[in-house]
């Protein structure tokens, strides 16, 4: 049974190799390249489940290759592999698109939680029944989210989190929480990124006040 494709954009051979032979192994199919251009052409092409994308690539600046990917599919997930684990770097790439990031070398079972996390497409206990805060709708059955007529594009990890908020309004929702049900592993970095997407959110949604931080506790969605 076919579990996804993924296109894999990695210069080190190597590296390259090895995720897709192990990819491949767990029923994915794997497209990969080494080149940012080559990937942006095999992306618009054969429309992947996910991408695996290196920052260093020798064409393209990932982050760049990042920013036109989620440009063409806003709700195409895409975790970034790379070497530079300098909080900046970690910073540049999520803010051109990224739903993820890794820091070379990291652990395959890592890499695999990560990836089959993003790529699970169904929520938590509500099935697909859509959720309204408000003015907010969102609908688990083709993931989009509008507010006052109006739809508003958002990431794979910013859906479910803004979900996960919905279908609690009204009560705080604790941070161990979250990071539980969206980032399961609870690696390293997953703190300061979940704070990045609450205010990415609130930028989304146009205001800010619909989200109140309870500081070292959560996070609470009110109606508008």
């Amino acid at each position: 049974m076919d579990a996804g494709r993924v296109l894999i954009v990695e210069d080190d051979e190597a590296i390259g190799r090895g995720l897709e032979t192990v990819l491949s192994e767990r029923g994915f199919s794997v497209q990969r390249c080494s080149r940012g251009g080559a990937a942006l052409v095999a992306a618009d092409a054969d429309r992947p489940d996910l991408v695996l994308l290196d920052l260093g690539l020798p064409d393209i600046d990932g982050v760049e290759v990042c920013r036109r990917l989620r440009r063409g599919s806003p709700s195409l997930p895409i975790v970034v592999l790379t070497a530079r684990d300098a909080e900046m770097d970690i910073v540049l790439g999520l803010n051109a698109g990224a739903d993820d990031y890794i820091a070379k070398p990291f652990r395959l079972g890592e890499l695999l939680a990560r990836i089959g996390a993003l790529l699970r497409r169904v929520g938590p206990a509500g099935g697909d029944a859509a959720v309204v805060v408000g003015d907010l709708v969102l609908d688990p059955a083709d993931r989009s989210v509008r507010r006052r007529d109006l739809e508003i594009e958002l990431r794979p990890r910013e859906f479910d989190l803004l979900l996960l908020l919905a279908r609690n309004a009204g009560r705080v929702v604790p941070r161990d929480r979250i990071l539980a049900e969206l980032w399961r592993d609870h690696w390293g970095g997953a703190s300061k990124t979940l704070d990045m997407r609450i205010s990415t959110l609130r930028r989304r949604l146009g205001e800010p006040g619909l989200i109140t931080t309870f500081r070292g506790v959560g996070y609470r969605l009110d109606p508008a």
